[in-house]
C-alpha cells in the first residue's frame, strides 16, 4: 500500500511540475520592433498570464577592455569600475560625482512568490546584499576617468536617491529621507544625519527604490515610491503614500502627495525649458509580453495616472477588484511610451550634456532591462527628442548606447542612471557590470 502511495505522489508530483513548466513557457512579443514606443504605441488585447513570463538574462559581466556600442560620432570609456551595483547618480557643483551602491533590503521569504523572487535576483546578479553607502568620484584632471574614490556615506538602507541643496545633502533611503551636512569638496560626511520623513517601506517592500529631486529653486524635494505589488494584490491597505510621488518640504517635514497612480515611478529631472517634473514609469506585469508599455510623462500636480484600476489613460485592468469604472475619467495619459517591460530606471534631461546633433534637445533614458519578456527589451541608453515647447516630440527613441546583451543573450551589464559630467558627457550606471561609462563626442 505504501509503495502504490509513494508512486501516485511521484505522478502527481511529475504532472504538476509538467503544467508550471508548460504555463512558464511565457508570452511571446507579437507586435513588430517600435510599435511599442512612441506618442501613439500600438495596444493589443491583455494575454493575462496565470504564471509570469520568465526570461532573466544570466549574468556574463563585462571582459577586461570589453564595452558598450556608443551611436555614431560617439565614443564610450569607462570613468569608473569595480563598484558595488551602482545605481543613482549625482553631479555635485564642483565636478565629482556621487553614486549610490545599493541594492535591495533583506526582504521576508513570502512563500514561493519570495523564492521565485530571490531566484530571478540572482539570476540577473541583483541577488548580493546591499552595499548600503554613497560614493564620492573625483576627476580632478579631467581626463574623462575618476582617479580618486571615497566613501561619502555609509552605514545607510538602501539608499537611491540624492538631491544637494546649499550646503544640505539629501538622501532617500528605502525607509526615511534624510539629511546631512555638506562642505563642497568634503570626501567624508561623519555627521548624523537628520530624519526628514518615514517612507513606506512595509513587508514586502515590492518597489524599495526611492528616487529623489529638488525644485529648480531648492525649497521642495519630491520623492518617488514605487507601489507594494504589482495591481494591489497584497491588498491596498499595504500601498499607502506609494504608488505615488510625493511633494516634501525639507523645512518642516510635511508632504503632500503630489501625482498617483504612478506604478513604479523612479528617475525623475525637471525639463529646463518649461521647468516642469518629468518622470520615468515602471508599468504593471502579467498582461503578455504586448502590454503594458513603460513611459516617460511629465507629472502634473494632482494628476493620477491609473494605478492600478487603468492604464495608459483609460485602459481597464479587469483583474483589480473591485473595479473603480467611475475613476476612468479622471485617469491622466502619459506622454510617451518607452516599450513594453523595459524598465526605465535613469532620466536626465539633454542642456547640460554636449554630444552634439541629435542629442541637443531632449531627454535621455536609462532602460535597465526586462525580466519577463521574449524577446528581451530594453538594455540600453536611449534618447528622446522634445519639440521646442519642452514636450516629447512625435519621433522614436534614438539608441545612445547599446551592446549590453551578448551575442547569446547574456548581460554583460545593465544600464540604470544617467547624468551629465561638468565636460558635458554623459555618465551612465551599469549596476551589474560595476561600472560607471562615460559617453562623449
Amino acid at each position: 500500500m505504501k509503495k502504490h502511495i509513494i508512486a501516485l505522489t511521484l505522478i502527481v508530483l511529475v504532472l504538476c511540475a509538467g503544467v508550471i513548466v508548460y504555463l512558464a513557457r511565457g508570452d511571446t512579443a507579437r507586435l513588430a520592433a517600435g510599435q511599442d514606443v512612441g506618442r501613439e504605441p500600438v495596444f493589443t488585447a491583455p494575454r493575462s498570464e496565470i504564471i509570469p513570463t520568465i526570461k532573466v538574462a544570466e549574468v556574463d559581466r563585462w571582459a577586461t577592455g570589453e564595452k558598450p556600442v556608443a551611436a555614431p560620432g560617439l565614443k564610450v570609456e569607462r570613468f569608473a569600475e569595480g563598484l558595488d551595483h551602482p545605481r543613482s547618480l549625482l553631479r555635485l557643483p564642483n565636478g565629482d560625482i556621487l553614486v549610490a551602491e545599493t541594492n535591495s533590503p533583506p526582504r521576508p521569504a513570502m512563500g514561493i512568490t519570495g523564492r521565485v523572487m530571490a531566484y530571478l535576483m540572482n539570476k540577473a546578479g541583483a541577488g548580493g546584499p546591499s552595499a548600503n553607502r554613497i560614493t564620492l568620484l573625483r576627476d580632478a584632471d579631467g581626463n574623462g576617468r575618476a582617479e580618486t574614490r571615497s566613501v561619502l556615506l555609509s552605514g545607510l538602507h538602501s539608499p537611491y536617491g540624492m538631491a544637494l541643496v546649499g550646503g544640505t545633502l539629501y538622501v532617500a533611503n528605502t525607509d526615511a529621507l534624510m539629511a546631512y551636512p555638506y562642505k563642497a569638496g568634503e570626501i567624508r560626511i561623519t555627521q548624523k544625519g537628520r530624519k526628514i520623513l518615514k517612507l513606506p517601506a512595509q513587508a514586502p517592500n515590492m518597489h524599495w527604490t526611492r528616487s529623489l529631486v529638488a525644485s529648480p529653486d531648492g525649497n521642495l524635494l519630491y520623492v518617488g515610491v514605487g507601489s507594494n505589488s504589482n495591481i494591489g494584490e497584497n491588498g491596498m491597505e499595504t500601498e499607502a503614500n506609494r504608488a505615488n510621488i510625493l511633494e516634501v518640504d525639507p523645512a518642516s517635514g510635511n508632504y503632500r502627495i503630489f501625482a498617483a497612480g504612478m506604478r513604479n515611478p523612479v528617475g525623475m529631472a525637471f525639463e529646463p525649458k518649461s521647468q516642469q517634473l518629468w518622470a520615468v514609469v515602471n508599468e504593471r506585469d502579467m498582461l503578455g509580453a504586448d502590454l503594458v508599455p513603460d513611459y516617460l510623462t511629465r507629472v502634473e500636480f494632482g494628476g493620477f495616472y491609473g494605478w492600478p484600476w487603468n492604464y495608459w489613460g483609460g485602459y481597464e485592468d479587469r483583474r483589480v477588484q473591485p473595479q473603480r469604472p467611475e475613476l476612468r475619467e479622471y485617469t491622466k495619459r502619459p506622454d510617451y511610451a518607452l516599450g513594453n517591460h523595459v524598465a526605465p530606471l535613469g532620466l536626465t534631461f539633454a542642456s547640460a550634456a554636449k554630444l552634439g546633433k541629435p542629442f541637443e534637445n531632449g531627454a535621455f533614458v536609462g532602460l535597465h532591462g526586462s525580466w519577463n519578456r521574449k524577446p528581451a527589451a530594453g538594455y540600453k541608453l536611449v534618447f528622446v527628442p522634445f519639440d521646442d515647447a519642452g514636450q516629447a516630440g512625435k519621433a522614436k527613441p534614438v539608441d545612445v548606447l547599446t551592446g549590453f546583451l551578448s551575442k547569446e543573450g547574456k548581460a554583460h551589464g545593465r544600464p540604470v542612471d544617467v547624468t551629465a559630467d561638468a565636460g558635458g558627457a554623459l555618465l551612465v550606471s551599469d549596476d551589474v557590470g560595476g561600472v560607471i561609462w562615460r559617453v562623449s563626442r
